[in-house]
This record gives structure tokens, sequence and C-alpha cells, in this order.
């Protein structure tokens, strides 16, 4: 069920970083990619490298991702949704967004994906492969239109959890823009303390580099980022500079103890962070009868994000003598059994139908 893209056309609005990749995995998947970008030069480039196959906007594109600046996204959504196909963006901020696009057709997107690389020269194909990629779909999302985003998706090797846009606000705040704040700010301190000992970056190793890596990435962006996520960021940073203020008492007493329980915690849940996709005889179909209506699509997406249930494909089915939809997710089999229950207390019917059985 993962879409391919032979024959089918789509566009990118900016050609940077990440929409270069995504202008790059659409390609790998037999799309044919035009692509915009504010700066002509940027174009030009993307285009010598083979990561689009023509410069300029493309009536014909069945989908369009929208890779420019969070401010900037809804009047480039905009512009992209007047020719009439689905159109996405990569924001890593939805809220302020949502708020100024209300279409159908428009499909919330945020890729938690990068590089220590800057602009079109980083961009690759698999940058996407087994990261996360968050859709936040509205009640009046198109269920066909979400529907094709998460297939697109899902065919770069990406994992899609879908969140409503406040919510994705808030956690990004935690597992994206403070860690780049403060890796930022360690890398800072770093150097400042490098001017008095010249020795200093020279012993920086892998630990200090994985920390700060992210810290090379492009300062516009992150201004932003934080000026439309503000609230959220400040809230995770009262939390880390008490936990901070927490850790130093712990180390200045020398209270081993308390020392071993944080980095006991701290070890366990970094180990148990979601790796990608299993294999196909270990996943089932859930098949939901759903009202064939916009927003139920994200109600039920947005279910399995709650309960902790990978979605790791689509499907909305419809038939003429059923007044109904019958929407597909392909999950866990482990899982599926939770969501299924969840599904049925909600007053939804479905069934289960294990991917190896049906081979």
């Amino acid at each position: 069920m993962i879409a391919k893209g032979a024959g089918r056309r789509a566009a990118v609005v900016g050609t940077g970083l990440i929409g270069g990749s995504v202008a790059a995995a659409l390609r790998d998947n037999g799309w044919h990619v035009s692509g915009f970008d504010s700066d002509p030069a940027v174009a030009e480039q993307a285009l010598e490298l083979g990561v689009i196959d023509e410069i300029g906007a493309d009536p014909a594109a069945e989908i369009t991702f929208v890779a420019v600046p969070v401010g900037s996204v809804p009047a480039a959504a905009a512009d992209a949704l007047i020719a009439g196909g689905v159109v996405s963006d990569v924001g890593s901020v939805k809220s302020p967004v949502l708020k100024r696009i209300h279409h159908p057709r428009f499909v919330g997107g945020h890729p938690m994906a990068g590089s220590e690389d800057l602009g079109v020269s980083g961009a690759r194909p698999d940058l996407f492969q087994s990261a996360t990629w968050v859709l936040t779909p509205t009640g009046q999302t198109d269920p066909g239109a979400l529907t094709l985003v998460h297939q697109v998706i899902r065919s770069f090797g990406a994992d899609v959890v879908t969140l409503n846009p406040q919510e994705h606000d808030r956690l990004v705040a935690t597992v994206s823009h403070v860690p780049h704040l403060t890796a930022a700010t360690l890398m800072d301190v770093a150097s400042g303390k490098a001017e008095q000992d010249k020795a200093l970056l020279r012993l920086a190793a892998g630990g200090f580099r994985d920390m700060t890596r992210v810290a090379a990435g492009d300062p516009d962006m992150w201004i932003d980022i934080c000026r439309v996520n503000r609230d959220a960021i400040v809230s995770v940073f009262d939390d880390l500079m008490e936990s901070l203020g927490e850790m130093r008492e712990i180390v200045a007493t020398s209270d081993a103890e308390a020392l071993r329980s944080r980095l006991d915690r701290a070890q366990l849940a970094r180990r148990n962070l979601p790796l990608g996709a299993p294999a196909p005889e270990t996943l089932s179909e859930v098949r939901i009868l759903v009202a064939d209506q916009p927003g139920e699509l994200a109600a039920v997406t947005t279910l399995a994000t709650e309960l902790g249930v990978n979605v790791y494909d689509i499907e909305v089915a419809h038939a003429a003598e059923r007044p109904q939809g019958l929407l597909i997710l392909v999950v866990g089999s482990e899982e599926s059994e939770n969501l299924a229950a969840a599904l049925d207390e909600s007053g939804r019917t479905c069934s289960i139908h294990p991917l190896g059985e049906m081979a």
C-alpha cells in the first residue's frame, strides 16, 4: 500500500537541506519533482545536483511539500493550495501554522531529522530513513489528503506519528528545541574556555561531538522557531534548569546513591528509545468502519499515537454499497489488540488481520 511515484508529479517549495532531501527522496521513488526557492541560485544548484527535475511551480503536482521557515509557511502553503493538489510542510512548530491555514488539503508535518550539513549540497534521499515524521491533521483535514501524505512519507522510510498541533509543539520543545539550544550553549561555553586553554577543543571526543552536533544548524531557522514556540521552550528550560540544579547538588555533595539512580534512569530511558518498523510478518491490518467524513481519520490516528501504537501504513477504501468508509491501519501485531479494544470502546467497529496470514 506504500505509494510509489512512477509517472506522478510532486513539487517542493524551498530547496535547502530538508526540502532538497524531500525532493531527492521523492525522485528515488519515481516522482517527477519540480522545485522553487526564494534564492534562484539555490534552486539552480538543486537542479545541477539532480535533486529536482526542473525549476518552478507545477500546476499538475499531486503533492507539494513546503520547506521554508515557519513564519513563511502559511503564505507559501496558500499559494501551493491554489493549484489543487495536497500540500504539507516540514516546519518544527505547528500551532501557529494551523491557526492560519484552514484547508482540507493541507496536512501539517514535521520530519524529526537533520544533518550537520547546511543547504542543498547536504541533501540526500535517505535522510528520513527510520526517522520520526509527525503529522498534525485537524478535524477538517480531508482523509484522502492525510492518507496520501502518510503513504508518501512512509515510502521515504520514515515512521509516522499523528499528534494534534498543540501537543506537537509542547513535545518538540523537550526533544528538539531545548536540546538544540542547550547544545549551542554548551558549545559556546566550551568555545569561551578554549580561548584560555587552546587544547580544550582538541580534547573534544565522541561524547562532546554527539551532544553538540545540532549546534551546527542554521541560526536563522532557530531564531524563527524560538519566536513562534517561545512559551513551550521557556517552560522546558525551567524544568531543565531545576533538574540541572539538582544534579549540581548531587555532584557537589558527592551523593553517589542519588547519582547512580539518575544515571540508571537515564541509561534505561536511552536504551528504550523506539526503533524503526518491524518485519512485515510481525504486522497486522486493523480494519475500521468509520464515518466517511473529515475528522474521523485524524481522530483514529491520534488515538493510536496516544496508545503508543505505531501506524506503518494507511489506506482508506470506499464502496458504493457501504455508507461508511473502511479505514485500514497497518500496525504491529502485538499492538493491534490494544488498538482494537480502544476503538471498540469508542464505538467503532473493527477487525484484525495479521499480514503473515494474508501472504
